[in-house]
């Protein structure tokens, strides 16, 4: 089969890839774009540790084709910080010690920040609902979800982003 080209909006800067049309997101983020943000884990939609934003939503890119991110804007761990300054989810999961071995970081990142993007003030059962998707096989979970709410009352609304 021909590739065909996809075009999106990474992290804010518009980005194209050449893909063939059976490719999902996680392989034209890492293969076609070198964002090794999002992590390869189960490749079946389990472990949620490829998980990136589409158009705000949470979206497991290994499940994901490539061509149907079309125009899309597409928000991976990768495009959290600000240069050198920590998103603070970021800062709060090292805080919390909420990255062990990391493996399922960039997932649960990405989850928290869908979830404080749509509610800026999560509790603990929104925040354990959030991060449902993700496998994590270190942590008992507890630091991550202490990480997540000490960020939610760190931030201000305004500069969730």
């Amino acid at each position: 089969m021909a590739k065909v080209p996809v075009q999106f909006r990474l992290n804010g800067s518009d980005r194209a890839a050449f893909a063939d049309p059976a490719d999902n997101l996680l392989t034209v983020l890492r293969r076609g774009l070198n964002d090794f943000g999002p992590k390869y884990g189960c490749g079946q939609g389990s472990c949620g540790t490829c998980s990136v934003l589409m158009d705000g939503e949470l979206r497991l890119s290994c499940l994901t084709l490539a061509a149907s991110c079309e125009g899309a804007s597409i928000e991976t761990v990768s495009g959290m910080a600000d240069g050198p300054n920590l998103h603070p989810l970021q800062n709060a999961f090292m805080e919390h010690f909420a990255a062990q071995c990391g493996f399922c970081t960039p997932g649960m990142l990405m989850a928290a920040k869908a979830l404080l993007d749509r509610n800026p003030n999560p509790g603990r059962e929104e925040v354990i609902d959030a991060i449902a998707g993700n496998i994590c096989r270190c942590t008992g979970y507890e630091p991550i979800i202490q990480a997540i709410l000490a960020a939610a009352r760190a931030m201000p609304a305004p500069s969730r982003s």
